[in-house]
């Protein structure tokens, strides 16, 4: 929809001739329905005045909708560290094209015995999956839950999940995103701070 969006919005740049000539179309594009519509509502209008049903309920419907649109967005204020590297309010939060972030994580799985090996990723998600998980932190914990309920299934006991995880934001160089030493499969995922994450340790101005 955003491309979309731009496209038409490109229109501003144009000569005001080609606005004229734009109004002019849409004027005889809708004409004929006009003409259609055009006595049922004077039939309406003579009959009874016009009057908004709901309109007590509307009102308090488009303020909470409103709200939520521009409160909302402000919501990664209140975590700390930076937006682009913990993506914790990111989403829904007006940014758009402001962030490159590439990532590379491999998964240990340990259970009750001390017995350990490393996951093959691609046994468990196509190559576009890993990608878009390696450097987001809820799909890191949501794919760490998803391995400890497979390998719990398995008859693994006690199971632990660890992940080795690496992630390059905008350009600078790769540094580690996750702690190695969390357990992911004992942490649940809500709105709290993920403190499982590691800083950033840099400063990403004017944004």
């Amino acid at each position: 929809m955003f491309p979309f969006i731009m496209i038409v919005s490109a229109l501003v740049f144009f000569d005001s001739s080609l606005h004229e000539k734009i109004i002019a179309f849409l004027r005889r594009f809708l004409s004929p329905l006009s003409a259609l519509l055009g006595p049922l509502s004077r039939k309406r209008t003579n009959n009874k005045p016009f009057v908004i049903k709901y309109q007590k309920v509307i009102i308090p419907v488009l303020v909470i909708f409103f709200t939520i649109q521009l409160v909302l967005p402000w919501r990664y204020l209140a975590y700390p560290g930076e937006l682009f590297w913990t993506e914790e309010g990111y989403r829904f939060s007006w940014r758009v094209m402001l962030m490159e972030k590439m990532g590379n994580t491999q998964f240990k799985i340990v259970d009750g015995s001390g017995q350990s090996f490393y996951v093959q990723n691609d046994d468990f998600l196509t190559s576009f999956q890993e990608k878009q998980m390696s450097f987001q932190p809820d799909f890191i914990l949501e794919y760490a839950h998803f391995l400890g309920d497979h390998y719990s299934s398995q008859g693994y006991k006690d199971v632990k999940v660890y992940v080795d995880c690496y992630a390059a934001l905008n350009g600078r160089t790769s540094r580690r995103l996750v702690d190695p030493k969390a357990n992911l499969y004992q942490i649940k995922d809500s709105f709290q701070h993920k403190d499982w994450l590691l800083p950033l340790e840099d400063e990403i101005k004017g944004l």
